[in-house]
């Protein structure tokens, strides 16, 4: 009997064993089953937001390269028009002067005594001088007198100089004698002895067409006086001496760009000091003066050559 018994107890816990054994394998495909499909909704939600997040930087990405090229837009329609509007300006500017104000004339009548270098020298100065006229909030009246379409000198200034012959000054094969009454002209030469005190607005202002290389003295003074016309030079003398240098020797010669810049500078600001440092290069060896003339400009002396007659000679 006990033996039946425990027999009948094995087979009962057997039985528990099998069927805990497989309600086990029974769950464990389950568990797998919801396992792989947590991962699956996982990844596809990781996906998703990676998606998005893609989207966003290059959307972001679009909207910062939109913004740049639009700023760059901008930047370049505001440089048109400030570039318009400067030229309108300018050019308005440039028509006044050549209704009214003093005139600038370029004597292009000595071209004979230069060579082929300093031809192409002047027409670059003649493009400085321009130049130096459009930036000017008082612009002269240009002329450039006696420059014959057929010469070398115009052919140079119409290939050195962009927009030559879209210029707004006159320019004529006439002599300046012709167009101007002589007591309205001043021809400025280094050689003058008298040295101008004022840029009057009914003057006109006569440039010899020379480089500074042309070693021939006193040309346009001898010309000037041929025709009986007022010279006059920039008062270098009254205001500044030569440094000792024998090499030199031709200090106060200057290119007519930076004589026209001297007279701009000090039409603007009345004073020839700032003047003749505005148009005088430091390689011309100048320094300045520090003498009673000063003293006597400052005290409102009306003449420059009188107060040079008092300069003491060690000044």
């Amino acid at each position: 009997m006990e033996e039946e018994s425990c027999s009948r107890a094995e087979e009962v816990v057997n039985d528990d064993l099998l069927e805990i054994l497989r309600i086990d394998a029974e769950l464990e495909p389950v568990c797998d089953r919801q396992e792989s499909t947590r991962s699956k909704n996982v990844l596809r939600k990781q996906r998703n937001w990676e998606r998005r997040l893609e989207a966003k930087k290059s959307k972001r990405k679009e909207e910062k390269q939109r913004k740049k090229l639009n700023k760059l837009n901008k930047d370049v329609n505001e440089q048109q028009l400030s570039k318009r509007v400067i030229k309108a300006i300018t050019k308005e500017r440039l028509e006044e002067a050549r209704g009214a104000g003093p005139g600038l004339c370029v004597d292009l009548s000595m071209t004979d005594c230069l060579s082929a270098k300093e031809i192409s020298r002047l027409a670059c100065q003649i493009r400085r001088l321009y130049g130096c006229n459009k930036k000017a909030l008082q612009p002269f009246r240009i002329f450039l007198t006696e420059l014959k379409e057929d010469s070398l000198l115009h052919k140079e200034c119409v290939r050195m100089n962009d927009g030559f012959l879209n210029y707004l000054i006159d320019v004529t094969e006439e002599s300046w004698f012709h167009l101007f009454p002589s007591e309205d002209v001043i021809y400025l030469t280094p050689d003058a002895s008298e040295a101008l005190e004022y840029v009057e607005e009914d003057k006109v202002y006569i440039l010899g067409g020379l480089v500074d290389e042309t070693i021939q003295k006193k040309i346009s003074y001898t010309r000037a006086k041929e025709l009986g016309v007022r010279t006059a030079r920039l008062p270098i003398d009254e205001y500044m001496v030569k440094r000792p240098n024998p090499k030199n020797f031709h200090s106060k010669i200057l290119a007519i760009n930076q004589v026209f810049e001297i007279l701009l500078t000090f039409r603007d600001t009345k004073d020839w000091t700032k003047a003749l440092a505005a148009g005088i290069p430091p390689g011309k060896e100048q320094s300045w003066r520090n003498v009673a003339l000063h003293h006597c400009l400052s005290n409102g002396c009306s003449s420059v050559n009188g107060c040079r007659q008092n300069e003491s000679p060690d000044s």
